[in-house]
């Protein structure tokens, strides 16, 4: 997530300067061949190429409103997340009471326990999709200016932090295994609950909550696992590069009709046109997968460490994780 107030403009072009130099060959072949060696017959009536545009621009409206969506809901899932995780450790405290136990380590136990689900989600939906777009050139070009921390460290390192080792191998040996940590979570409530420690009543609000992770969770993995639909996706970037080659040609007999030599106009200003529907085509693609770690996506491992400090202290625990902060305005 961009925690600027806006990208610099020498940013968007360093992200985008493949694509300009593509548009200026683009531009300058026709241009040469129309007025250099007189191919007249390239020109292109205006009037259809601007009905290109119009259909275009409606495509790319479309498809850049969807992928919103997606990010919308993405952070709207992570903030219930946040929620529900501080009405958790809420709960845990006020509900599970005990004379004779270690009543500070129970509360430890559940609140780590609930550090390492928030640490192997995140690492799950940090996880490479065939259809994402992270291992494309100029997106591992722009990584430069962050760093993600899922792929600085091990999960099974982060996890040593909250985890018993009994329940570390068991895990470990999981494929979904923030399915299975919720799942550890109720088991560890339930037996509290049959040595008389939480109230059946609160038992089962605590419970709810659990549940309610659980269906976060599913929200999150459907938004991973369900791409954009591949055929609107494949659909507005053929008309986008189809209007992007046509542009030049359409161009030509405009800037003709004003001069012989303002032909070559046609060159800057088809470049400025063209470069506007292929960088929002570009916008729209680095939008559409909310998790994989890209410069527009939503901050989920600043999420969850703010839900880690918010929980500590519930703790009273004193020497707490530093936040993190975003890199070059950039937050992860």
């Amino acid at each position: 997530m961009n925690a600027g107030s806006h990208y610099k403009l020498s940013e968007f072009l360093f992200w985008t300067r493949k694509d300009i130099y593509f548009l200026i060959v683009l531009a300058t072949i026709p241009t040469v061949l129309y007025q250099v060696f007189d191919y007249k017959w390239l020109a292109i009536p205006w009037v259809t190429i601007a009905m290109l545009g119009t259909a275009t621009a409606f495509l790319v409206g479309f498809k850049n409103t969807q992928t919103y969506n997606r990010l919308w809901e993405a952070r709207q899932i992570y903030g219930a997340i946040v929620n529900i995780s501080r009405s958790f450790g809420m709960m845990t405290k006020d509900f599970i009471k005990a004379e004779n136990e270690d009543l500070g380590e129970i509360h430890r136990e559940i609140f780590y326990r609930h550090f390492a689900w928030l640490t192997a989600l995140r690492y799950q939906l940090r996880e490479p999709r065939v259809w994402e777009n992270s291992n494309k050139s100029y997106n591992k070009e722009y990584r430069r200016f962050y760093i993600i921390p899922e792929l600085e460290t091990k999960l099974e390192d982060e996890l040593k932090k909250y985890l018993s080792d009994d329940n570390l191998n068991y895990i470990l040996g999981k494929k979904n295994r923030a399915t299975h940590l919720i799942s550890l979570q109720s088991k560890n409530l339930k037996n509290l609950k049959e040595k008389g420690l939480i109230e059946p009543l609160c038992y089962i609000e605590l419970e709810n909550l659990l549940v309610n992770l659980y269906e976060q969770q599913g929200k999150c993995e459907r938004i991973k696992n369900f791409p954009y639909p591949r055929q609107f996706a494949t659909v507005n970037l053929f008309f986008v590069r189809l209007f992007i080659y046509t542009v030049p040609f359409g161009l030509l007999n405009e800037f003709q009709k004003l001069g012989d030599n303002l032909v070559w106009l046609t060159i800057p200003f088809g470049v400025l046109l063209t470069w506007v529907f292929s960088s929002m085509e570009k916008i729209g693609e680095s939008t559409e997968n909310p998790f994989e770690g890209g410069p527009n996506d939503v901050p989920i491992s600043a999420l969850s460490r703010t839900i880690e400090i918010d929980l500590r202290e519930m703790l009273n625990e004193k020497d707490l994780p530093v936040g993190l902060q975003p890199i070059n305005n950039i937050l992860m």
